[in-house]
């Protein structure tokens, strides 16, 4: 696939033509948003203001096997604007040093000027964890992760922190994360609020003190499965009881297949000013498989894909470029202030190739809406 600006080769008009049935072919009936996403009103029409150009990056564990100047090299290459730099925990820091960049300032300045010398923005330090983890090694060593990632964050003038809310036990004595979204029987409901006071609340209250300390006032936490935020609702319930730090990090894969509709999703937490960070991943959602075994049926491995009723997959190819357009441009009419970052766990597009076809929905994508008249 051509690189850099051959991204934006086909013409505005005919991209959505002649991308929107192919990409969006791996799901069948899939519901349009451009509903959803429409201007609301009557009356006179009205100029809007201009749409923010919102950067376009890629997080970095995409290609594990690069050192961090080839890394900085294929950004470069594929016309990346922006980085979502690991820092540790379940994305690891393969280009990111964190201790020796803390540690010697002018290791710090080097590493930063290679990515300033491509203009590729650093924008996001990813820290993903579990800092609640009944295994108090395991909660110490992912804590510690977040503080280093917080202090580097304060040197380098990078304003988000990406993570995981983090999922205990389900009592004192357990062993292993216990997560719980139903609350019945009766002691369900009684872990789950135990979990959320004695573990959860506490932890978010100091980790919150401490990036404040350091300037910090974005943590985004992914709604994901298996941890105590792993949707709106919980993410909500923490800001609400731990302060306006917490916000998403917005990534529509692990709602798609939850049923929720991307838009009323960044219209309802984008309104609170409680979206810091967007991954841009899609979910592929089987109809068939769905049907007959549910959505929580997930798999990640190209061999089990006979079987499952869902699967990452690269932005447009689980929902087309007409649905992406609705959801950019929701990011856009909240005044979203983040970057799009592109992650890849595609089993069919592994690497390099998922990173690319969804750069090229994306820049695509956001062409389209920053020439496409405005209404108020």
């Amino acid at each position: 696939m051509a690189q850099g600006s051959d991204f934006l080769s086909p013409t505005r008009r005919g991209f959505l033509a002649t991308t929107g049935g192919v990409l969006a072919g791996a799901v069948a009936g899939t519901t349009p948003l451009t509903a959803a996403a429409s201007p609301q009103g009557s009356g006179e029409t009205q100029k809007a203001a201009p749409r923010r150009k919102i950067p376009i990056g890629i997080f970095d564990p995409a290609f594990p096997d690069l050192t961090t100047d080839q890394l900085v090299e294929k950004y470069s290459s594929l016309g990346a604007e922006a980085i979502e730099v690991g820092t540790g925990g379940y994305p690891n820091n393969k280009h990111c040093p964190v201790q020796e960049l803390l540690d010697d300032p002018a290791k710090l300045k080097a590493w930063r000027k290679k990515f300033d010398d491509k203009n590729i923005q650093i924008a996001t330090l990813s820290c993903h964890g579990n800092p609640v983890h009944p295994d108090k090694s395991i909660a110490d060593r992912d804590a510690e992760t977040f503080r280093r990632t917080v202090l580097l964050a304060e040197k380098l003038d990078v304003k988000v922190i990406v993570g995981f809310s983090g999922c205990p036990g389900a009592n004192p004595t357990d062993k292993n994360p216990n997560w719980i979204t139903y609350r019945w029987p009766p002691e369900y409901a009684a872990a789950q609020d135990w979990q959320w006071k004695e573990r959860l609340v506490p932890y978010w209250k100091e980790a919150v003190k401490f990036a404040r300390s350091h300037g910090i006032r974005r943590l985004a936490l992914e709604m994901h499965p298996n941890f105590c935020v792993f949707n709106p609702l919980t993410l909500l319930k923490l800001r609400d009881a731990v302060g306006e730090e917490i916000g998403a990090n917005n990534d529509l894969s692990h709602l798609f297949w939850q049923g929720c509709n991307p838009v009323e999703v960044i219209h309802m937490l984008g309104k609170q000013g409680a979206i810091y960070h967007a991954h841009m991943k899609d979910t592929v959602l089987y109809p068939d498989k769905v049907a007959r075994y549910g959505v929580l049926n997930f798999v990640f491995e190209k061999e089990d894909l006979k079987t499952a009723s869902d699967a990452f997959r690269a932005v447009g190819y689980g929902h087309g470029a007409s649905t992406w357009k609705d959801i950019m441009r929701a990011y856009m009419d909240v005044g979203y202030d983040g970057i799009f970052s592109v992650e890849n766990e595609d089993p069919i597009l592994s690497g390099e190739v998922g990173v690319e076809r969804a750069l090229y929905v994306l820049k695509n994508v956001r062409e389209e809406l920053l020439t496409e008249p405005q209404l108020a």
